[in-house]
């Protein structure tokens, strides 16, 4: 940190206060040593005190002029530091300058890029759906690979939803991959602060991560006034009906207050599990990866957004207040990216196997009124209580020979994770809350066919309205 000049003049004084200090107590002890001296001299020696005082001044002189020398050498010592120190914080404060002012021409530059770009892609005529923004940093590859899968889908839709690339940091290949999608705004986050972790061992990829979202959602948003924001990812590729599954979901976010955002994930999607393109669920758990939510809802969340983790945030339920995520049963963006901040974590397990939507779906066809609270509670409280319910410590084996929808029912986490792991579904839970579940009910379908399978909790058939079959 750089030190100001009043720091400066404080070490100077301090040197001078120390230097006077050591002149006192120098001449107080030269003095107690000549009298003692003089007295030892005038007991013992008959020689003319005239000669033994000068004897013992000259001695004194000497002595004050050695301490003096060696004073002086230790101050200018001193000074010759301080001035240094100063040379270097000068040099310091001026590099400073010279980064502030190269980071103050790199933002001027990109909100020229912004607003020239934004310009010629937005269509006055049309009002867009929704922003799409993918967010990037370090992947120039998967960066294209994504974009290039976006395109195939979004050239006939543009004007509906405008494309941006958010780059974190200053990656050359990333940004220079970026500016050449001549139909994407580039946005880019410049950080130069450096990242502190909250606890030792963190990854600071997370806090970045974080700070990304937050300053990428307030420019779409607030700068230029989005009403709403579907975010990607850097390694994710699209299915054929993205854009019209989402389109069709603006309408449920603007109409039903007790949905928090719209997704295009299920994170029990994995080819064995699914088998209809078109059901949609509710759900109490963030899916994230490829979702949606509106400006009213970002203005409630920044204020108070993460410094990291802000998908597990999100999932707190003091955070979503009892709103649900629509999600769909086969998903409608597919997860490539093995190599990333999760170092691939879960990847050849839960997201390589996951089945991308190939089937287009025309979903302004589709009646999607069963998705508002009151209904799907009812009809999916007759779903869960009509199936067969399996008790025994035979279930897992019946599950696997009945030709009917089951339903089979966990006593805590510790129980629902040896289920899942039986079936090879995710797992984890989240503040009390299993992956894709909705009142403690998870569903996915055995072996592709048809026939669902619930987990269903001890609680669950009461928070549904069902009756116990």
């Amino acid at each position: 940190m750089a030190r100001s000049p009043c720091d400066i003049r404080l070490l100077l004084l301090a040197a001078a206060v120390a230097f006077i200090y050591i002149q006192v107590r120098l001449f107080a002890s030269q003095s107690h040593h000549a009298e003692r001296l003089a007295e030892a001299v005038s007991n013992h020696s008959p020689a003319p005190p005239s000669i033994f005082l000068v004897f013992i001044l000259n001695t004194g002189t000497l002595v004050q002029e050695k301490s003096e020398s060696r004073c002086t050498s230790q101050l200018r010592s001193m000074i010759d530091q301080v001035s240094m120190q100063q040379e270097k914080i000068a040099a310091l404060e001026e590099m400073k300058i010279r980064q502030d002012e190269e980071h103050v021409q790199l933002k001027i530059l990109i909100q020229d890029l912004e607003k020239r770009s934004l310009q010629t892609l937005v269509n006055k005529n049309v009002v867009p759906v929704a922003a799409v923004v993918i967010m990037a940093c370090n992947r120039p590859d998967y960066l294209q690979r994504t974009v290039e899968s976006i395109l195939k889908y979004q050239k006939t839709v543009a004007s509906k939803f405008p494309l941006f690339i958010s780059q974190d940091g200053t990656n050359g290949d990333v940004k220079k991959k970026a500016l050449s999608y001549t139909q994407i705004t580039f946005m880019q986050h410049v950080d130069l602060e450096p990242m502190r972790t909250e606890r030792p061992g963190e990854l600071t990829a997370y806090y970045k991560i974080a700070k990304h979202y937050k300053w990428a959602l307030d420019a779409l948003f607030i700068k230029h006034n989005f009403d709403r924001v579907i975010i990607l990812e850097d390694d994710m590729e699209i299915a054929p009906d993205f854009f019209n599954y989402f389109e069709v979901a603006a309408k449920l976010l603007d109409n039903d207050k007790t949905i928090m955002a719209v997704s295009s994930w299920n994170d029990n999607g994995q080819k064995q599990f699914v088998h209809d393109p078109k059901a949609l669920y509710r759900s109490d758990f963030f899916p994230g990866l490829g979702w949606m939510l509106t400006k009213p809802t970002w203005m409630e969340l920044s204020p108070k957004w993460p410094k990291a983790y802000w998908d597990d945030w999100v999932r707190l339920k003091e955070v979503h207040r009892d709103r649900q995520f629509i999600r769909p049963e086969v998903c409608r963006t597919y997860n490539f990216g093995e190599h990333g901040s999760s170092m691939g974590q879960f990847f050849q397990q839960y997201l390589e196997p996951i089945k991308l939507n190939d089937v287009h779906i025309d979903w302004n066809s589709e009646d999607l009124s069963y998705l508002k609270e009151d209904k799907f509670l009812i009809q999916f409280g007759e779903d869960v209580a009509s199936a067969t319910p399996l008790h025994r410590s035979d279930a897992l084996l019946k599950a696997h020979n009945m030709n009917v929808d089951v339903r089979i029912q966990y006593d805590d986490q510790g129980d629902f994770k040896r289920i899942a792991r039986h079936f090879g579904i995710f797992e984890e839970w989240k503040d009390g809350v299993p992956r894709a579940a909705y009142k403690g009910v998870v569903v996915f379908r055995y072996k592709s066919s048809s026939r669902r399978i619930y987990l269903v909790g001890p609680d669950s058939l009461h928070q549904l309205g069902a009756k116990q079959g």
